[in-house]
């Protein structure tokens, strides 16, 4: 059953989720698709995430009043004499729980055309009401890096603890906002802490849909939330897209003086710190104790114990 506070309001919710006390303190996922989601990162990380796990939806957003389907019109099936299947818009907020069951929360769904500032206040809200822990924000972008190398991110938010290392390159530039960014602001000015992995996805291929872009974006946000999440279709698809993308470079000798550049540009700039940061395996291994370290803190605690009953 859903209910409406009033009728200035963008979304509806499920009667008693702000009352669950289940729901409450979890980290809260944001991946909206839109036409500038350089490699179809975010868009594709969602649908990947609500396909592949457990999740019900809790909160709907007021489509109707925040697309333009003019600029962005529905696709709609013509089946030899009629319409058929129209895909329309969704923006929603789900309750998902990975591999292992540990809950989460997605915003998924289509980035708003219209009312920003009120949809982001609206979700401000939601975040609040929900006494969400941390926010994690998936993007990609547009740059002059090669697909034949590891794919830089950019990490931002007010949460350096989980920020920190990603990426060591930190420009400073005016760019077109999006919903994200804007709500990473907001987000933050409330206080609520905020994480941002924003894929720098080759330039050439930034209008294709890439899952090696989402896989990428999915491993940072399992390590930021603790999650496990299902890597393995990303994985296997990724894999096929590159085969596919190398075999077309391959016959054009002009796109292979082009990534051949990128190339020595990346290796320059990476070898200088420029693109990246500390690796991600790196990253997990200074959080993840090894069996070794683990084995001697117990030896450790066990001593202890030992001398306090000789004591």
């Amino acid at each position: 059953m859903m209910n409406r506070d009033n009728s200035e309001q963008l979304y509806i919710a499920h009667s008693g989720i702000f009352e669950n006390q289940r729901l409450q303190g979890l980290p809260l996922v944001i991946a909206l698709s839109h036409p500038q989601d350089a490699g179809g990162t975010a868009g594709h990380l969602g649908e990947v995430l609500l396909h592949e796990l457990n999740n019900i939806p809790l909160v709907e957003f007021d489509a109707d009043r925040l697309h333009d389907y003019r600029a962005r019109r529905p696709r709609v099936t013509f089946k030899r004499d009629h319409y058929t299947d129209p895909v329309l818009p969704e923006l929603k907020l789900y309750a998902v729980e990975d591999r292992l069951g540990k809950p989460f929360l997605l915003l998924a769904g289509a980035e708003p055309d219209l009312l920003w500032q009120r949809f982001t206040a609206s979700v401000v809200e939601l975040a609040q009401r929900l006494d969400t822990s941390v926010v994690l924000l998936i993007s990609g972008f547009p740059m002059p890096v090669p697909h034949t190398r590891p794919l830089p991110v950019t990490a931002h938010g007010s949460r350096k603890d989980l920020t920190r290392g990603i990426s060591a390159w930190k420009p400073e530039a005016i760019v077109q906002g999006s919903v994200s960014s804007l709500l990473e602001i907001a987000l933050d000015e409330a206080g609520i802490g905020t994480a941002g992995f924003a894929v720098n996805v080759p330039q050439y291929l930034s209008e294709s849909e890439l899952p090696q872009t989402a896989l990428v974006a999915m491993e940072h946000l399992s390590m930021a939330a603790k999650l496990s999440l299902p890597s393995d279709r990303l994985r296997e698809m990724s894999e096929n897209v590159q085969l596919q993308i190398n075999e077309q470079a391959n016959a054009n000798p002009e796109i292979q003086m082009m990534i051949s550049r990128l190339e020595a540009s990346y290796d320059a700039n990476a070898g200088d710190d420029g693109y990246v940061g500390i690796p991600l395996s790196q990253r997990a291994a200074g959080v993840v104790p090894s069996r070794d370290e683990i084995g001697a803190e117990i030896e450790a605690y066990l001593a202890q114990i030992n001398d306090g009953d000789q004591d």
